[in-house]
Order: structure tokens, then sequence, then C-alpha cells
């Protein structure tokens, strides 16, 4: 099988998946402002199985991310094993990797042994990874943190254990299950992770912009950079890592370039959503829109609007005032 990302022509940026943030519409924003590869939102293995629509439509791609990877949950290794032939039979044209999480911190992930509980079950963990690798003609990768929290930060020990199970790829988030995303994320642990394995790593937490992900690169050597949060109401940073590993000039966006981005987004996203679902919309407006003049108002307005239609007229309305200033 085919490996999806050419590690070695240059050091690539991907988008990180994030829950409830990173649909489609995004991630298609994304890619347009440089991101180089792009993962699904985390999607349940158990929720494909039982064929829950919901589930299924957070397989959907957008067609200037094609390939991605997909982002899979789940502990039980058979059944992982099956939904991950049915992406690949399905899903083709789509998808180029699968990816199982192991690092999610919530508890209701936790509290059924998936996420970042795996990382206390490494025998578990390899299990499902070894059943994925050897169901699937795709490759197969995993998200994980430093470990569950600093007395258990296992990392090294699961990076291991997933290459010898059949992982293609590995990404390290530097901070432990108990952190969240609290606290600095410990560039250290992803260090000895990327000395003690053969594959590819990418370093993720805490790139919110140029500097932040050369310095990732030197303290860590990772193969690829992974933004996360940076990203928020910022696309723009794939174009500013991408400059700064090239060695170009970077022109930040105006607060109008910025408000056009929001407003596409906004756009694209209640032309293809149902329109109840418009609220999703609300906390990337906010991001857009933060350290400007009148956004925490903007933030208000768009945080009580009944409709996509009143909440595309308040941002459009900003925008304008914007050029006023």
């Amino acid at each position: 099988m085919s490996f999806p990302i050419d590690f070695n022509s240059k050091t690539p940026v991907a988008l990180a998946p994030m829950a409830g943030i990173t649909d489609s519409v995004f991630r298609s924003i994304c890619v347009e402002h440089g991101c180089d590869f792009t993962y699904t939102e985390m999607v349940s293995a158990k929720g494909l199985l039982y064929g829950g629509k919901k589930t299924r439509a957070l397989l959907s791609v957008a067609e200037n991310e094609r390939p991605c990877a997909v982002q899979l949950f789940g502990s039980e290794p058979d059944i992982v094993a099956d939904m991950i032939k049915m992406i690949a039979d399905e899903y083709a044209e789509d998808v180029c990797l699968v990816d199982i999480n192991m690092g999610c911190p919530m508890p209701k992930i936790t509290g059924n042994g998936e996420g970042s509980a795996l990382m206390r079950d490494v025998k578990r963990a390899a299990a499902v990874m070894e059943a994925a690798a050897k169901a699937s003609r795709l490759p197969v990768s995993c998200k994980f943190r430093k470990g569950w929290d600093e007395q258990h930060a296992n990392a090294v020990e699961l990076a291991r254990a997933m290459e010898a199970s059949g992982a293609a790829m590995i990404a390290v988030h530097g901070r432990t299950r108990e952190q969240l995303y609290h606290g600095k994320a410990d560039r250290r642990i992803i260090a000895e992770v990327v000395d003690a394995v053969k594959i590819p790593v990418w370093g993720n937490g805490d790139i919110t912009d140029a500097d932040s992900a050369l310095d990732m690169l030197r303290t860590t050597h990772c193969a690829g950079l992974m933004v996360a949060r940076g990203a928020e109401g910022h696309p723009f940073i794939f174009e500013e890592i991408r400059a700064a590993l090239e060695g170009r000039e970077y022109t930040p966006p105006s607060d109008k370039e910025r408000m056009d981005t929001a407003i596409l987004h906004a756009e694209r996203f209640l032309n293809s959503r149902p329109p109840r679902l418009f609220p999703e919309l609300r906390k990337h407006m906010s991001w857009y829109s933060k350290g400007m003049r009148g956004a925490l108002d903007l933030r208000r307005a768009v945080n009580t609007a009944r409709s996509g239609e009143e909440l595309l007229g308040l941002l459009y309305d900003f925008r304008d005032g914007l050029e006023k200033v």
C-alpha cells in the first residue's frame, strides 16, 4: 500500500482532528490557506457499526481535501477492524489513511475505555492497532498523548507498541490526559518518541504561529507538524508556517480579510448544513473576530442570533464597519 504523505520532500503541516470543530467546511478553508493534510472529526466505530446517520455524516469530505484521513475511536479490536474495512471499501476516493484516536481526554470517551483510556491499557491498544492494520488495505496510524498523567507518562512505551503492531505513523500531543488542554505541551516527550521509533511522528501541541512551529521542529525533529487550536478562527496559520519553513516573508491578514474569510466560512456552512445546525457556527465566528474592535459586542449578538440569515447579517455589518474605522 502506498503511503499518503511524502515526508521527504517537505515538512507537511496538518490540521488536527477536533470534535465539533474540524468539519469539512472548516477543513476545506484550511486547505485553501496551505494546510497539507486533514483528518475528519473523531468518528465512533460503534456508531458506524450501528448505522448512525449523524456518525456517517462525519465522513463527509470536501473536494479539495481529497484524499484525507478518517479518525476513528473505539476499543474493541474486531469492531474497529470491520469499520476500517468498510471505510476502505465505501470511501476509497476520499480516504487514504485511517487514524485511531488514543488521546481524547473527555470523560464520555475515556469512561468507555476509549480515547486516552487506551494509554492505560497498552496491551489492548496494541490489539486494536494490530487488528486494524491487518484488516486494512489503507495505512493505519494513531494519535495519543504524553500519558494519562505525569506519573504514567508512557508515550514512548505506547509508540513502540504501536509501531510493532503495524502503525504506519503516529501523532503525539505533549500533554497528559489529566492536563486536558491546560498548561504547556511537553516537547521533550515528543522528541523521545521520535528517537524511539522509525515510523514518522507528527508533533502536536501549542503550535500557534510560525515561531512555535519552528521550535517544535528544532526541539523534537518530528517529521510533520500538526496544528490544532492554533487554527481556530485562524486558517491563515498554515500560510504563515509554510512561509517560515521556506524562508519567505509573510504578511498577516487584515481584520477585513479575516472577516471576509469568516463570512465565506459561514456561507459555505449554511449552504451545506440543515438550518437547525447554524448554532455550530457561533464559536467559529467568535474566533475569527477575536481581538478586533467591537468583537465582544459581535460575539454577544452572534450568540443570540436566531437564524443563519441573521448571523450573516451581523457578520456583514461588522465587516463593513471595519472599513469605516
